[in-house]
């Protein structure tokens, strides 16, 4: 009897800039794999543009089993898995769905700054929309961003609610 590998959600560290030319590169390869983008608006001298950026800046996720490691490695651009406690990250599948969801919704804006960058704050609850019941903190003051901590990739991503979708904890 065959055993079946499980596939699970890795973050890749890729070269800078490089995160749109690899997550095409893994698909014509048949690797099912997730570069998440939001429209950011940018300023030209004659002219305004929305162009669409990835959200993480050096990162992509892939969905594999380990037999397909060295496939996602050898691929030109991919600098390695991101580790966590000495083992390639295994990003929770809630995690990423939670970002392509609120990724879908109207006007979703998320801003990423790293861990270190936070002073403690007040402790809210998200009360509307696909982060509901989740718990974060107040930035400096703040009456309408929160963050809300990805875990496995040692990375903070700042959510922008309006005020009325929050209450102190």
């Amino acid at each position: 009897m065959e055993k079946v590998l499980e596939k699970k959600w890795y973050a890749l560290y890729t070269k800078p800039r490089w995160e749109k030319k690899i997550d095409t590169v893994l698909i014509r390869k048949g690797v099912e794999c997730w570069c998440p983008l939001q429209k950011v608006e940018r300023q030209w001298s004659d002219r305004k543009k929305v162009v669409e950026e990835p959200l993480f800046k050096s990162y992509i996720f892939v969905y594999i089993d380990i037999t397909e490691r060295s496939k996602v490695l050898m691929t030109d651009g991919v600098l390695n898995f991101v580790y966590y406690l000495g083992k390639p990250a295994i990003i929770k599948e809630e995690e990423v769905n939670n970002i392509k969801l609120y990724l879908a919704e109207k006007d979703a804006r998320i801003s990423i700054i790293s861990e270190e960058g936070f002073q403690s704050g007040d402790m809210i609850r998200v009360n509307y929309g696909v982060f509901m019941d989740k718990e974060g903190t107040v930035i400096r003051g703040g009456k309408k961003k929160i963050y809300v901590q990805l875990q496995s990739l040692g990375q903070v991503m700042i959510v922008e609610f309006p005020a009325e979708y929050l209450t102190p904890k």
